[in-house]
């Protein structure tokens, strides 16, 4: 499916994405990028960006590069997920970037690094979207 960062972003109005602020910058079936600003609703009492923050971000970015692999009528689902932090988060944009690491029929594997605005790794999710 071919569609374009700004229709992308409209598609998550009124989801956990929307709510975080999640921004798709990027989007092709190979490669999805998306970007979030940091701000104090999405900390930790220790004024980092939340892990759980990162996540979800990195899962909506995994989901929708799925969702633009998927045949006509198909929906997709998280089956797994597991995160690796490397690096704490105190200011300015994230930017997570997604490749896949499997396009099946029945399962897509993918692979999203969260960096900050110098490039330092963040994060590491890989996550299982099952297509239904």
């Amino acid at each position: 499916m071919d569609l374009d960062p700004t229709r992308l972003t409209e598609l998550h109005k009124g989801t956990l994405a929307d709510t975080l602020g999640v921004r798709f910058v990027e989007t092709a079936p190979e490669r999805v990028v998306a970007e979030l600003s940091f701000r104090d609703g999405l900390t930790t009492v220790g004024g980092s960006l939340h892990g759980g923050t990162l996540m979800a971000f990195a899962d909506t970015v995994g989901a929708a590069a799925t969702f633009l692999n998927l045949p006509a009528g198909a929906g997709t689902t998280t089956l797994e997920s597991k995160t690796n932090f490397f690096a704490a988060c105190r200011g300015g944009t994230v930017r997570a970037e997604t490749t896949p690491l499997h396009r099946g029929k029945r399962t897509m594997v993918w692979q999203t690094r969260v960096t900050d605005e110098s490039g330092r790794l963040l994060t590491l999710t890989i996550q299982t979207q099952m297509v239904i």
